[in-house]
């Protein structure tokens, strides 16, 4: 088709839980069917699609219930975790755009690949964990894992302590070759879940897990560079990207350049841990190539692919 175009599209681990009330796999599966109705309408506008997820609070409680079991069962690493998550998401996606297009004359094949991204073992964040996981916990438990387990803990604003990780920056996707065959294949492909599984390189070469955890959003753009996506969409809580954001004169962004991206993030517009990592993995794809991105929510996903919704960041 004429104006198909590849799009590699992160949907947030956070939006397939509404609130605190929906969070069971049923929960988390409505909000599945919901965003794979708004991507049937990009497949339907002639464009293949890529997708990521997060995986923040699926592994958070795989943690939780390691946790609970572990007076009579071995605690899952974190490497595990999400492999277990990305499995697990990866099936709902699948069922999910199968039943949405179960009436079409030819259905789309949609697969999961569960994929390791490499990170280097020296990467400062390994030095200083700063990203938090699993349940809070007391400081005797606290005091426990840091001596046995070597976990580094923090306290969490008075609520507890926390352990928490390394977040290295994607320096490889291990299984690109594998997910550009299924692409090419004419497959809908769900792949990088989570940021992928971190590893590290040993000196023999041999790929081993490392306890960490990936941002997706820049993962999600190391894989739209790696495959020349013509589109990186970040699927989020919002419909656009505001600056001076819950402020008097707070403002929506519609389309904005490179240059102007990079200005309002310098400016400190984007908030660590919410728009900050978004608007850093959308400068990245376009500095390494990308010709446009987008921000938006998942219910304007067809409409933004129209001019009429979303934030657009463009060369």
């Amino acid at each position: 088709m004429k104006n198909s175009k590849l799009i590699v599209l992160a949907v947030g681990g956070n939006s397939l839980i509404l609130d605190e009330k929906r969070k069971s796999v049923q929960d988390q599966y409505s909000a599945c069917v919901q965003t794979c109705k708004e991507i049937v309408r990009l497949i339907e506008q002639g464009h293949r699609v890529v997708i990521t997820h997060g995986n923040g609070p699926q592994v958070g409680f795989i943690l939780r219930r390691s946790e609970l079991a572990r007076h009579e069962l071995h605690e899952v690493p974190l490497d595990s975790c999400d492999a277990d998550t990305q499995g697990a998401l990866g099936y709902q996606f699948q069922k999910a755009m199968y039943n949405a297009t179960r009436d079409w004359p030819k259905k789309p094949s949609v697969a999961t690949v569960v994929t390791q991204v490499l990170v280097d073992g020296q990467d400062k964040s390994f030095q200083n964990p700063t990203k938090p996981i699993g349940s809070f916990m007391s400081e005797a438990d606290a005091k426990v894992h840091k001596e046995k387990d070597g976990w580094a803990i923090v306290e969490d604003a008075g609520r507890g302590f926390r352990r928490v990780v390394a977040s290295p920056k994607p320096k490889k996707i291990i299984e690109l070759d594998a997910i550009k065959t299924l692409i090419d294949s004419g497959a809908v492909v769900i792949a990088v879940g989570g940021g992928g599984i971190p590893v590290v390189a040993k000196a023999s070469g041999e790929l081993e897990g490392a306890e960490a955890v990936i941002d997706k959003d820049l993962a999600s753009s190391l894989l739209a560079r790696d495959l020349h996506a013509d589109v990186l969409v970040i699927s989020t809580a919002v419909e656009k990207v505001c600056i001076n954001f819950k402020k008097p004169d707070q403002k929506s962004l519609d389309r904005i350049s490179l240059a102007e991206a990079k200005k309002y993030l310098a400016e400190g517009h984007f908030a660590p841990g919410s728009m900050k990592p978004k608007v850093e993995a959308v400068i990245e794809f376009l500095e390494g190539g990308g010709r446009e991105a987008l921000i938006t929510d998942p219910t304007h996903l067809a409409p933004a692919f129209e001019g009429k919704a979303g934030t657009w960041i463009v060369q």
